[in-house]
C-alpha cells in the first residue's frame, strides 16, 4: 500500500550534464537492494531515512546526507513513521573525479568514506542546486553543485578501493555477470549458469554475492532497470523497453522501476523529454540576482542555509511516486 502524500520528481537539467536530480517525499516507500552508476548525494530535509549499506543499517535524519558511491548495493526506507523528505543529486563519476582533481589533494579514484554525514550547510547547498535548476539558473546550479561536492570530498572523501579479480570465485562471478548482461532478456537458470561455468549453483551464488553484494537474480533486476533507463532516455516507450530488457510486460517494469528509481517509468521519461524548466522555457534570473545568490552561498552560516531549504513555499515534487501510469 502506498501513502497518497508520497510525491517524487526525477529529472535532468540540460546545463548540468551527467547529473540526475531528485526531489521526493516518501512515507511507506521501500527501495529494494540496488546500485547506481553515479554517486548518490541525498540531503534529508525532514524526517529520517534508513538504508542498508556495507552490512549494516545507516540512519540519516534531517540535516544529514546519505552518501553512496557508484555500484554500491544499498536499500532505503523511512526511519520514522512520518517518512522523509529529501533532495538528491547524482553526479557522474567523471564529474566528481574532475572536481576532486581541481579542488582536493585526493589521489586515486575519489569517493565517500562514510555513508552518512551530518552537515546542515551541505544539505542546504544540495537543495539550492535543485532550486537553481528549477529556476533555470545555470550559473548558480553549476557553481553550487561544485561547491557542495568539494565540501563533501574535503569532509568525507577518500580513495575508493580498487576491485581486483584475483580469486577463482571472483573470476567466476565476473564471467557470470558477463553472461547475464549478454542474455539479459533470456537468462539461464542458476543451475545451468553454474554448469556452463564449471562450478556448482551454491558456489556460484556465494561468489557472486561476495563480488557484487547481491545474488544473481537481484543483480539482474537492477541491471535491467539500468538498461531500461537508457532506453527510455533514447525515446523507447516503456512497453517496448520492458520487453527488450526481459520483463514480461510494462506493469512488471513499472513495479521494479519504481522500487529502484523512485518514480514509475512513464513519469521518468516525461521529465527526461523536457530537461528544461517544467513550466516551459528557460528562465534566466538577472545578473544581480545571480551575484547575490552566489555571494550568499559562501557567506551563509549553517543555520541560515537550513532556513533556505525549509522554506514555507514548497518546491514542486512532481508525480505520485508509486503511480502505475505509463
Amino acid at each position: 500500500m502506498t501513502d497518497s502524500s508520497e510525491l517524487a520528481r526525477h529529472w535532468r537539467y540540460a546545463e548540468l550534464p551527467g547529473v540526475d536530480l531528485l526531489r521526493a517525499r516518501y512515507v511507506r516507500k521501500t527501495f529494494v537492494r540496488h546500485t547506481h552508476e553515479n554517486f548518490v548525494i541525498a540531503a534529508i530535509a525532514d524526517g529520517a531515512e534508513v538504508f542498508h549499506h556495507g552490512g549494516s543499517d545507516q540512519y540519516a535524519g534531517a540535516g544529514a546526507l546519505a552518501l553512496v558511491n557508484p555500484d554500491t548495493p544499498h536499500t532505503g526506507r523511512a526511519g520514522v513513521p512520518e517518512g522523509w523528505r529529501y533532495g538528491a543529486v547524482y553526479p557522474a563519476p567523471g564529474l566528481v573525479a574532475a572536481i576532486a582533481a581541481e579542488t582536493t589533494t585526493l589521489r586515486g579514484t575519489p569517493g565517500f568514506v562514510s555513508p552518512v554525514l551530518d552537515d546542515p550547510y551541505a544539505v542546504g547547498l544540495v537543495h539550492q542546486v535543485l532550486r537553481a535548476a528549477d529556476e533555470g539558473n545555470a550559473l548558480a546550479a553549476d557553481t553550487l553543485l561544485r561547491v557542495a561536492v568539494t565540501r563533501l570530498l574535503r569532509l568525507n572523501g577518500g580513495p575508493l578501493p580498487q576491485r581486483e579479480v584475483r580469486t577463482a570465485g571472483a573470476r567466476i562471478a565476473a564471467r557470470a555477470r558477463a553472461v547475464l548482461e549478454e542474455r539479459m532478456a533470456g537468462p539461464p537458470t542458476l543451475e545451468r549458469l553454474a554448469e556452463d561455468l564449471g562450478t556448482s549453483p551454491f558456489a556460484l551464488l556465494r561468489a557472486f554475492r561476495d563480488a557484487y553484494g547481491m545474488p544473481p537474480h537481484a543483480w539482474l533486476t537492477d541491471a535491467r532497470v539500468r538498461r531500461a533507463r537508457r532506453l527510455l532516455d533514447a525515446g523507447t516507450t516503456p512497453a517496448e523497453a520492458a520487453v527488450e530488457v526481459g520483463f514480461t510486460d510494462q506493469p512488471h517494469l513499472n513495479r521494479h522501476f519504481a522500487r529502484i528509481v523512485g518514480v514509475p517509468p512513464g513519469a521518468y521519461q516525461r521529465e527526461r523529454k523536457n530537461v528544461q524548466d517544467a513550466r516551459g522555457g528557460l528562465l534566466v534570473p538577472s545578473e544581480s540576482w545571480q551575484n547575490r545568490q552566489l555571494a550568499q552561498t559562501y557567506a551563509r552560516t549553517a543555520q541560515e542555509s537550513r532556513t533556505t531549504w525549509e522554506s514555507p513555499t514548497p518546491p514542486s515534487y512532481g508525480t505520485p511516486s508509486a503511480s502505475g501510469s505509463p
